[in-house]
C-alpha cells in the first residue's frame, strides 16, 4: 500500500505536468488570440523609427500582404526621386528633346526603377500576423537604417569615382567624338547618382545627403556648348523631293542637340565635322489595283569625316504609298519619309556620336534603292 505522501507527490507532478503544458499550447496561440501588433497603427518598440524606415501592407493572403509592404516602403522612395527631378530637368530634356512627353516620363520612371530596385534589396519582412476576426494579413516589411546607409554610401563612392573618370578623360583628350561620350556618361551617371542620393536623405533621419563634386546642369551645359562650337554638322541630299525630307532631318538632328549649318560640306556657319550625304528617290508603281495609285520611295544616306573622308556608317530605308491619284500617294510617300526615315535617321546618328550604338557600316548595308531603271516620275 502507498503511503499518503506518495500520493500527494504524484497528484502534485501530475498538477505541474499540467501546468506546464497549458502554459505552452497558450503560448503557442492555441488557447489564445495574438494582440494586434503595435506596428500595425504606426508606431512599434520591436523596430522603433530611429533604426527603422518600415511598410505596412495588408490583404486577404500572406504573399499579398507581403508584396503590399514591400510596395509602401518603395512609394516612400518614388515620392522623393519624383520631388527632386526638376534638379534633372537639363538632362532629361536633353534625352528625350523633341519627343513625345510620354518618352520624357519614361527616362525618369527608367531612373526611379533602377534606384528603387536598388533600395528594396535592403528590404525585408519583419513581421506577419493573421487577424482572426477579420481574416486578414498583415505584413511589416522594412529597412535597418544603418545598415541601408553604409549600402548606400557605398554605392554614392563607386558612382563617384567612375563620373570623376569620365570627366577628367573629356576633358583631357583630343578625340571629340569620345570627349562627347564620355560627358554623356557623365551626365547620365550622375542623374543616376543623385537618384540614389535622395534615397539616402529619406534612410538618414537628418535627412541629409552626401554632395556630388559636379551638377547635372553643370555637365549638360559644357556638354551642349562642345556640340556647338566643335562638332558642327552638314546635310546634303539630293533626288525627288529631298528638300521637305532635307528639313526633317536638319530639325531632328537639332533636336538631339547638334549644331547643323548649310548644305554640303564648306559652310559659313564654320568648320563642318561630320556630313550626312545621300539620296532620295520616287517613282509610280502599277499593282493593278483598280482602286488606288502607289508610289515606290527608297533613301540611301552615309554620314562621314569631312577631315578624313572616312565612312563612319550608313543608312537605308525603302517603302511604297498608296492612295486615290497619285499625287496624293506621293504626299503620303514624303511624310513617312519625314517621320520613317529623317527622324530614324537623326536619332542612329545621335546614338552613334553619344557612344550608345554604331551606325550600320556602308559596306554591311544594302541599299534601299532598287538596282533596276527607275521610271521618270511624272509631273503634276
Amino acid at each position: 500500500m502507498r503511503s499518503v505522501g506518495s500520493i500527494e507527490s504524484n497528484r502534485l507532478k501530475r498538477a505541474c505536468t499540467w501546468a506546464l503544458m497549458m502554459s505552452a499550447f497558450a503560448g503557442c496561440g492555441w488557447f489564445a488570440e495574438p494582440s494586434r501588433p503595435l506596428w500595425i497603427e504606426g508606431g512599434s518598440s520591436r523596430f522603433p523609427p530611429a533604426q527603422y524606415l518600415v511598410g505596412v501592407g495588408q490583404a486577404d493572403s500572406r504573399p499579398q500582404a507581403t508584396e503590399q509592404a514591400y510596395a509602401a516602403v518603395s512609394k516612400i522612395f518614388k515620392a522623393e526621386i519624383t520631388a527632386q527631378a526638376q534638379d534633372w530637368e537639363s538632362y532629361l530634356i536633353v534625352e528625350t528633346r523633341g519627343r513625345a512627353s510620354t518618352e520624357h516620363r519614361l527616362t525618369l520612371d527608367n531612373v526611379t526603377r533602377v534606384t528603387t530596385d536598388k533600395v528594396l534589396e535592403n528590404v525585408q519582412i519583419l513581421d506577419i500576423w493573421f487577424d482572426r476576426k477579420t481574416r486578414q494579413y498583415y505584413a511589416l516589411a522594412g529597412m535597418n537604417r544603418a545598415q541601408a546607409e553604409s549600402a548606400m554610401l557605398e554605392r554614392l563612392n563607386d558612382l563617384d569615382r567612375t563620373i570623376q573618370t569620365e570627366v577628367t578623360e573629356a576633358r583631357h583628350t583630343p578625340d571629340k567624338l569620345a570627349r562627347v561620350r564620355n560627358l554623356k556618361r557623365a551626365a547620365r551617371d550622375l542623374v543616376l547618382r543623385e537618384a540614389f542620393n535622395a534615397d539616402l536623405r529619406i534612410i538618414r533621419l537628418s535627412g541629409q545627403g552626401h554632395p556630388a563634386a559636379y551638377r547635372v546642369g553643370e555637365l549638360t551645359n559644357e556638354l551642349e556648348q562642345f556640340l556647338a562650337a566643335n562638332l558642327v554638322m552638314s546635310v546634303d541630299l539630293s533626288g525627288d523631293q529631298a528638300d521637305p525630307v532635307q528639313r526633317a532631318l536638319v530639325d531632328g538632328l537639332a533636336r538631339e542637340g547638334f549644331s547643323v549649318v548649310g548644305r554640303g560640306p564648306a559652310s559659313d556657319g564654320g568648320p563642318v565635322e561630320l556630313l550626312i550625304k545621300g539620296t532620295v528617290r520616287l517613282w509610280p508603281i502599277d499593282v493593278h489595283d483598280p482602286q488606288f495609285r502607289y508610289v515606290r520611295w527608297c533613301t540611301d544616306a552615309a554620314m562621314e569625316e569631312v577631315s578624313t573622308h572616312r565612312v563612319i556608317g550608313a543608312v537605308s530605308k525603302g517603302g511604297r504609298e498608296g492612295h486615290v491619284t497619285e499625287r496624293e500617294a506621293t504626299a503620303k510617300a514624303v511624310r513617312v519619309m519625314q517621320q520613317e526615315f529623317a527622324s530614324d535617321l537623326a536619332r542612329s546618328v545621335a546614338a552613334h556620336v553619344y557612344g550608345d550604338r554604331d551606325l550600320p557600316g556602308a559596306d554591311s548595308m544594302s541599299s534601299g534603292c532598287p538596282g533596276e531603271a527607275v521610271q521618270p516620275k511624272a509631273n503634276h
